[in-house]
């Protein structure tokens, strides 16, 4: 690739190999890296083919910019976030990094923890029930009080706003424009949410400030993982700490290394 030479330390790859064969649980730490090699990259082409419009106008350059980007309409900013949401968790990922995963790990006891946002795992077989989204869900809205501690499902809504800016959806998922036409920066006023209990504007379930909610089920997963670790803590576990940068290191990379050290 591009000139340089890369190298698989094989002894690294055999040692992981033994390593997963004798442990009698599994602990997964997954980071946005592990989404960016299964191809869910946010700049460059995938950017560009999906947001050409919006960096024209706005003069942003990858899609987690653009979504801090102060929109000055709500349409315009459903517009973004409705093909945003609908590339990142309703379509597949192009490469199966996740279900070559899931292959390694499905016969053992294990568990994932996890800051993606993108449900991949959900989407590669994993079971749901072993599964802990630490900083939200693409795929849930709340309100941006917010007034209560609960979430809701985005799929159908979300769906319609891409579709009303002239993509289209086909079984496949593959979101397209059909010959010469440009999409519409904006969705109809319609279709943007409001909070069910007090009419202000939903928002993303995604952890940036403090209005993110920590609804019931997000609690229900932090309790399995705490009960995961409890039952496992005197047996041979291995933890697997997948792509995991420094933006928020406590939640996996300092836990797993201070689990493994005691």
């Amino acid at each position: 690739m591009s000139g340089k030479q890369f190298y698989i330390d094989n002894s690294n790859i055999e040692k992981l190999q033994y390593a997963l064969v004798q442990a009698e649980a599994v602990v997964i730490g997954a980071g946005a890296g592990l989404s960016a090699s299964a191809g869910f990259t946010y700049n460059g082409e995938r950017f560009h083919k999906y947001f050409g419009d919006f960096e024209k106008k706005y003069g942003f350059q990858d899609m987690y910019s653009g979504g801090f980007y102060p929109f000055r309409l709500l349409e315009e900013y459903w517009a973004y976030w409705s093909r945003y949401i609908y590339i990142n968790r309703y379509m597949d990922a192009p490469k199966p990094v996740y279900q070559e995963l899931f292959k390694l790990v499905k016969d053992k006891d294990y568990f994932v923890i996890t800051t993606n946002v993108d449900h991949c795992f959900q989407k590669a077989g994993f079971d749901k029930n072993r599964l802990f989204y630490t900083q939200g869900d693409y795929g849930l809205f709340q309100c941006s009080g917010p007034c209560h501690q609960i979430t809701y499902e985005n799929g159908d809504i979300v769906r319609k706003m891409v579709k009303s800016q002239g993509y289209v959806i086909n079984g496949n998922g593959i979101l397209g424009l059909p010959d010469g036409v440009t999409p519409e920066m904006v969705i109809p006023s319609g279709l943007v949410p409001y909070c069910p209990i007090c009419n202000k504007p939903m928002s993303m379930n995604l952890r940036a400030d403090d209005t993110f909610i920590e609804d019931e089920g997000w609690h229900q997963a932090s309790g399995r993982y705490a009960d995961f670790l409890d039952r496992h803590k005197h047996l041979n576990v291995l933890f697997l700490e997948l792509a995991v940068g420094f933006n928020t290191p406590a939640i996996i990379k300092y836990s797993f290394w201070r689990m493994v050290y005691e």
